[in-house]
């Protein structure tokens, strides 16, 4: 396994990038770690994705959002657009990397699953993991996918989260819409799509 540290250019900051790659030099699908609000990409659970995954020929990428951890900026100052944007900009980047296939997954626990299946409708990529309780749920859908599912775009899910995920019961366009209410939206498996 080998470990390399980027830096993302986004608008009014740079945010800080761990990528974990397997050992094997062919091209690997990647899953892209999201935390949760005042969390960093140092959290346990991350980190020990960054060991399990490359094992099992998945490529980590572990970021900081703007404002946490390494990453410049203000948390005070984000917000869900701004949380978007900077796994966007995260994807974008990793796309760009030789040693990926162009394959993404994402993973993330709290707001940073709440931010992932935004992230996933809009790039019809798998999200696992939302809300708070996801994080058990979340492991054991990134444990469980085989390199070989992996690579043939085969999951547990669909790779679009149900509207009903995005946008509970009572809330959407005009509806005093509260972020604690993603807390109860299924956790996903993972699947990946080329982009």
């Amino acid at each position: 396994m080998s470990v390399e540290r980027h830096a993302v250019d986004v608008p009014g900051g740079r945010l800080s990038l761990v990528l974990h790659l397997p050992a094997d030099p062919i091209s690997a699908p990647c899953v892209v770690a999201c935390h949760g609000l005042s969390a960093s990409k140092d959290s346990d659970k991350y980190l020990l994705l960054g060991a399990e995954l490359p094992a099992a020929g998945l490529a980590l990428a572990r970021f900081d959002f703007r404002g946490c951890g390494e990453s410049t900026g203000r948390e005070e100052d984000t917000t869900v657009a701004t949380r978007i944007e900077d796994v966007e900009s995260v994807m974008a980047v990793l796309a760009a990397h030789p040693r990926l296939s162009g394959a993404f997954g994402l993973l993330g626990s709290s707001l940073g699953g709440f931010v992932a299946l935004h992230v996933a409708a809009r790039a019809e990529v798998a999200a696992a993991g939302a809300g708070a309780g996801a994080g058990a749920g979340a492991r054991a859908g990134a444990a469980g996918v085989s390199r070989r599912r992996a690579l043939s775009g085969a999951g547990f899910a669909p790779s679009r989260p149900p509207m009903s995920a995005l946008h509970p019961r009572g809330s959407g366009p005009g509806s005093d819409f509260r972020l604690r209410r993603a807390a109860s939206a299924p956790a996903y498996g993972l699947s990946f799509r080329s982009s």
